[in-house]
């Protein structure tokens, strides 16, 4: 009894150390969640900035050069480049399965090249036979977003062709998970070639103020430049809402195992205090058990 009693004990301080562990890892994440929340509300008015200025280029934009800009051309070949948003750690519930099998649905039958934000999803992906182009690592804080933005910029290669207006038949597309009332949504975003709903929205736009701006310089590298700002801006969202829905996952995770945890231990302290009850009882007896075997000699000796 004395070895169960040790063996219950040790754990009791090993289920108390996990659950100091996992409430580090609570705290953590739900400052995580914090972080990128803001990051993306305070990006709102700056991509609104970028779809004012993409409205004024679009409106003054009159050159043919620029035109497949504004209405894709319809081919045949349509490649489509989809990046894919998940985790590099674990402990995330089914954070990764979960866009990986929206991605799997919304992707089927199309000629894809994907490209991988995330060990776990790029792991997935190759476990489904699916050909990964590259692999990005999932930054650590909001100040490495605009790192990894950089990178897919450069390595998947629709960038430099959908700002020149040159291969329109490019389709870039993200997948990724988004915050909701819920802990997260697999959401998917098309940002290229540009909707040409959402161009007229733009064109349809007031400005803001009674003095409209006018474009300066060469029309055609302007609508550019807001055509990469407005990459930029829809990457770096995404990366900064798939972070907070990884945390909003990992959190609930968390809170899950906090609640077993805390369980667990109370099944272990009942035991503990059953067993060492029982080890009380047993010396109870066996010293009431000896003064009853003593107590007749004790009194036959008494005068």
């Amino acid at each position: 009894m004395a070895a169960t009693m040790t063996a219950l004990r040790r754990q009791i301080a090993s289920a108390a150390d996990l659950k100091s562990v996992v409430r580090v890892m609570k705290a953590s994440a739900a400052s995580a969640i914090g972080q990128y929340e803001r990051s993306v509300a305070a990006l709102a008015d700056y991509s609104r900035t970028v779809e004012l200025g993409l409205g004024v280029c679009l409106r003054s934009v009159e050159s043919s050069a620029t035109r497949p800009l504004m209405r894709p051309r319809r081919t045949t070949e349509n490649l489509v480049h989809a990046v894919v948003f998940g985790s590099d750690q674990g402990l995330v519930g089914r954070f990764n399965e979960v866009v990986i099998d929206y991605a799997l649905s919304r992707l089927a039958g199309a000629p894809v090249k994907l490209w991988a934000v995330g060990e776990r999803v790029h792991e997935r992906l190759l476990d489904e036979g699916l050909p990964v182009q590259g692999l990005f690592a999932v930054p650590g804080s909001v100040e490495q977003i605009t790192g990894l933005v950089g990178q897919m910029l450069q390595q998947v290669p629709i960038s430099d062709s959908a700002s020149s207006g040159e291969s329109q038949s490019t389709t870039l597309i993200l997948l990724y998970n988004r915050p909701s009332d819920t802990g997260y949504t697999p959401v998917s975003q098309r940002l290229l070639p540009l909707d040409e709903h959402w161009q007229q929205q733009l064109v349809d736009t007031p400005w803001p103020t009674a003095q409209r701006p006018e474009t300066l310089s060469n029309n055609v590298q302007t609508l550019r430049a807001f055509i990469r700002e407005h990459l930029f801006v829809s990457l770096f969202r995404a990366s900064a809402e798939s972070l907070a829905s990884e945390n909003a996952s990992r959190l609930a995770a968390m809170q899950r195992a906090d609640r077993n945890i805390g369980e667990l231990l109370q099944v272990l302290s009942a035991n503990f205090h059953r067993l060492r009850q029982a080890s009380i009882d047993e010396e109870l007896f066996d010293v009431i058990s000896g003064f009853d075997a003593l107590s007749p000699e004790v009194t036959g000796k008494s005068p």
